[in-house]
């Protein structure tokens, strides 16, 4: 318990500037509220039920998401690296559209699914699957050949060294690549609510903004970090899980 308090002693002191600060009058309280002010006004809105109407909204989104693009993406990269054609017809594409912002992906979302759920959901979609396809392939390219030369001199088939060499070996990379992207698909959540929703956290944060409410809005902003973190930590969780065989 101590070491966990330690570990987040930064946060603590962050939250004491904050609060220090805006005492002082070192910042203006009508553009950033105080914390304490903030984190009542998170109170608020914990016991409201409006919240957990666009929580659920916006997790319904990113659940499916990202969820596609995990089960997509890592099954892509490992295909691209696995075969040769696939390799040639996919990788290129993949390789201009990598380096481009993600969230210029939102007018065409619009253009083609509308303002429903299926924009939000193929946005987080989109952005979170090449991240997961180029880990998935990089890690699958980077397997030690004298496990794949080992594993045919025993006489394993195609299927058998895809689903007992390469896989287990490309886990801790493709991971870390996934990892990356439940970061990503966060951001992509809320940017896309801010444009293009009528209910989600993007949504209520950007209608506290307009409304005035800084309090309030800052505290939905601490919400969705803390959901991200939570978020966060849970994957961590699983997978060590996963690589525990590693140990």
């Amino acid at each position: 318990m101590t070491a966990a308090l330690w570990r987040y002693t930064p946060l603590f002191l962050i939250a004491a500037a904050w609060e220090g600060a805006i005492r002082a009058g070192l910042m203006d309280s009508s553009l950033l509220p105080p914390f304490s002010e903030v984190m009542a006004a998170l109170g608020r809105l914990v016991v409201d039920p409006e919240l957990y109407r666009h929580a659920a909204a916006s997790l319904m989104r990113e659940v499916a998401g990202f969820g596609l693009a995990v089960i997509v993406g890592i099954a892509l990269g490992i295909v691209m690296a696995w075969y040769v054609p696939v390799r040639i017809l996919v990788n290129p594409l993949v390789r201009c559209i990598y380096p481009m912002p993600k969230s210029a992906l939102i007018p065409v979302m619009i253009m083609w699914l509308g303002l429903g759920h299926l924009a939000k959901i193929g946005l987080i979609f989109l952005g979170c699957l090449l991240p997961v396809i180029v880990s998935a392939f990089n890690a699958a390219r980077g397997v030690d050949t004298v496990l794949i030369w080992s594993a045919q001199a025993a006489g394993a088939t195609r299927r058998q060294i895809l689903t007992e060499i390469v896989l287990p070996a490309s886990l801790p990379e493709i991971l870390a690549g996934v990892r990356t992207s439940l970061a990503l698909s966060f951001v992509l959540l809320v940017s896309s609510e801010f444009l293009m929703a009528r209910e989600g956290l993007g949504y209520m944060i950007a209608f506290l903004g307009e409304g005035g409410v800084y309090d309030a809005m800052f505290a939905a902003v601490l919400l969705v970090t803390g959901i991200g973190f939570a978020a966060d930590r849970a994957y961590l969780a699983v997978a060590r899980r996963l690589l525990v065989w590693r140990e």
